[in-house]
């Protein structure tokens, strides 16, 4: 089993809601344990135009390899609407591999750990939240880049959830959520 984190994010339909389905998704997959979720964060688009995101992380287990998740990511994407009319278009979904293991990965088509997750209030807060002490593989530590990215707006939403899946996962919560395991619709 390896542990990895997945940073969320959406700006079209509805985010919220998105989001929340999507970790429910994940819960659902035989291959995949949702540990905990961050809190929804609510935060200015990034060298693109349109509506704020709703962003939050995922850490999960899992015993697909990188890239079988980062396959799955692309179906989930899908299934949620995800188009790519052109980079940094918005988005029904963006899920993005932030860390898998301590791996270091660069390829053309794959970078783990996320080649701006240093740079990105949007995922270094929801990871420092998640794990205060976590070390990024050839960086160091998740919290010592948050100073870099203090100007970027930031916020985290009050999320009255009903779901028990979500609730046992989110915002550091220390219950363990009772998942079934089966597929996403």
């Amino acid at each position: 089993m390896t542990v990895a984190y997945l940073g969320l994010g959406a700006n079209l339909g509805d985010a919220r809601q998105t989001l929340k389905d999507t970790v429910v998704c994940l819960a659902q997959q035989h291959t995949i344990t949702v540990l905990a979720r961050s809190s929804l964060y609510r935060t200015a688009p990034i060298d693109a135009g349109g509506d704020d995101y709703l962003n939050c992380v995922v850490k999960l287990e899992t015993t697909l390899t990188v890239r079988h998740l980062l396959a799955l990511c692309h179906k989930i994407e899908l299934h949620f609407g995800r188009e790519r009319p052109f980079r940094n278009a918005p988005r029904t979904l963006d899920l993005d591999i932030l860390l898998y293991g301590d791996q270091v990965i660069d390829e053309s088509d794959l970078s783990v750990p996320h080649p701006r997750l240093t740079e990105r209030a949007f995922v270094l807060v929801p990871l420092v939240e998640l794990d205060p002490d976590l070390i990024i593989p050839q960086r160091g530590r998740a919290d010592a880049f948050l100073a870099a990215v203090a100007e970027q707006r930031i916020e985290k939403m009050k999320s009255p959830c009903q779901c028990p899946v979500l609730n046992a996962l989110g915002g550091g919560s220390n219950e363990s959520a009772q998942t079934t395991k089966g597929r996403c619709s």
